[in-house]
């Protein structure tokens, strides 16, 4: 499908040395969710865009968002040398087609104790009960906007005797001061705002 609608994208540097954000000027997913892809065969029936992308000998991992897509690379390249490339790239496909991702992929889990982490597009796990409710509802409304500002998502897993798990994808996984962020601040919050809390930890995705 041709000239869908003239489409602008904008590279914007992360936290994460390893990942760059690239932003559209307007909303390239159906569902307003969190879609993550460890490989290119997690894309395929899915996000077209990213098949392509996964066709770059560069690109590690990608993360869909509402209006723009993270790209995890490997070391062997630096950012100064693909991120024009990469730029007019997604914006030439978004100019071609209207969704980046067209389905939402069957392989969505919802994070659970007795579930691993490499599910496609991943949730909040179910809160159990309303203290659980409480620690989402907060992570959504004081966290979320923050992270996803910088490329990446967080989602509740469990909480057991004072201690939240979190796990940290796109930009935030394996960045260098997601701890940082995530002791002095998410945790700070979580305990100001839950006495109940004692800790958050996260756990890679």
């Amino acid at each position: 499908m041709e000239n869908i609608k003239i489409t602008n994208v904008y590279a914007e540097m992360t936290p994460n040395p390893a990942t760059m954000k690239f932003v559209a000027d307007r909303v390239i997913i159906k569902e307003g969710t969190i879609i993550e892809y460890h490989s290119a065969d997690d894309t395929k029936n899915s996000s077209p865009l990213g098949e392509q992308l996964y066709t770059f000998p560069f690109v590690k991992g990608l993360m869909f968002g509402v209006n723009y897509v993270t790209v995890t690379k490997n070391d062997n390249i630096s950012w100064d040398f693909i991120t024009m490339e990469l730029r007019e790239f997604i914006q030439d496909f978004l100019r071609k087609n209207e969704w980046a991702v067209t389905a939402i992929p069957s392989k969505i889990n919802k994070l659970s104790n007795h579930e691993n982490n490499s599910g496609i597009g991943v949730t909040h796990a179910e809160p159990k009960n309303d203290l659980e409710f409480k620690i989402i509802q907060a992570l959504d409304e004081y966290v979320k906007p923050a992270v996803e500002n910088d490329g990446g998502a967080i989602h509740f897993k469990s909480f057991k005797d004072g201690k939240v798990n979190v796990v940290m994808r796109g930009s935030c996984s394996g960045c260098p001061s997601s701890s940082i962020t995530l002791k002095n601040g998410i945790e700070q919050l979580l305990k100001q705002l839950i006495p109940e809390v004692t800790e958050v930890v996260a756990e890679e995705a």
